[in-house]
């Protein structure tokens, strides 16, 4: 949430708080006052956190109604903002963490198994499970290989994911740069997956969790943002083919102040 949104939330709340008793109904301010379970987005641990003020919004006009709460971590004492939302039954009592922002969501190019898989991994992180973060970083991974027809050798055998991200390479799909990010991904998760000595670290989980997403972006956002783009110049230019008009493409140097043109000669 951008400070503005923020700040205009808080305003929402602490206005509707402060008329709570001119409320006809008075479900609406039935959450002040009670407690929470939901995990805290500082000290990153599950609490029961304290509502201080509240806002229902029943417009129905970008979803179903929905309740923002303002509510305090019964363990680290800092505020955070919440929101539930009404199906039909009530306020779900399922309330999710709008401030601080956590986690952007991935995009819904992102096909909806790697998408899965991806989320998780980031639950994994949330409870501090880093080896089995770094487990689902590769399954990721692997899902990304697969979805891209890195599937198997002639023979039937599944490849090795090495040789799939290889090929991956060999073929256009991923170009030096990230072949070595996929490459540290995968050994992370290697080292997630076998037992050893050395533990995954909270950092290392984090930046493959990172990493996995910008490759997620690479493969299926800016692809999907590029093809867009350039489908627009291509009917862009058709068009003005089509009107008789010059391609945007084409810069025309006019003469500069002064300068004669080609073949005008003095007087």
């Amino acid at each position: 949430m951008g400070q503005n949104t923020l700040q205009a939330s808080l305003e929402i709340i602490e206005c509707s708080t402060a008329r709570a008793s001119e409320w006809k109904d008075p479900a609406m301010s039935a959450r002040v006052g009670t407690d929470l379970l939901v995990t805290c987005p500082h000290c990153e641990r599950p609490a029961l956190a304290g509502v201080v003020g509240e806002a229902p919004d029943f417009s129905g006009e970008d979803g179903p109604p929905y309740l923002l709460e303002l509510v305090r971590c019964g363990k680290c004492s800092k505020p955070f903002v919440t929101v539930e939302e009404d199906y039909g039954d009530g306020w779900d009592g399922e309330p999710g963490v709008l401030w601080p922002e956590q986690q952007r969501p991935l995009s819904l190019h992102v096909p909806e198994d790697l998408r899965r898989t991806h989320a998780e991994g980031r639950r994994c992180f949330s409870a501090k499970a880093y080896t089995a973060t770094a487990v689902m970083v590769r399954r990721t991974l692997e899902a990304v290989c697969i979805d891209q027809g890195m599937t198997g050798d002639p023979s039937g055998r599944p490849k090795p994911l090495f040789k799939m991200l290889e090929e991956m390479r060999d073929q256009g799909k991923i170009d030096g740069r990230l072949f070595e990010w996929a490459h540290e991904l995968r050994s992370l998760g290697n080292q997630g997956a076998h037992y050893s000595s050395a533990s995954v670290t909270r950092e290392d989980a984090a930046d493959g969790l990172a990493l996995a997403e910008a490759l997620l972006d690479y493969l299926y956002v800016l692809h999907a943002q590029f093809n867009t783009f350039k489908l627009r110049r291509q009917t862009a230019r058709e068009k003005g083919r089509a009107n008789g008009t010059p391609s945007p493409d084409v810069r025309r140097e006019a003469p500069e102040a002064g300068q004669a043109s080609a073949g005008d000669g003095d007087a």
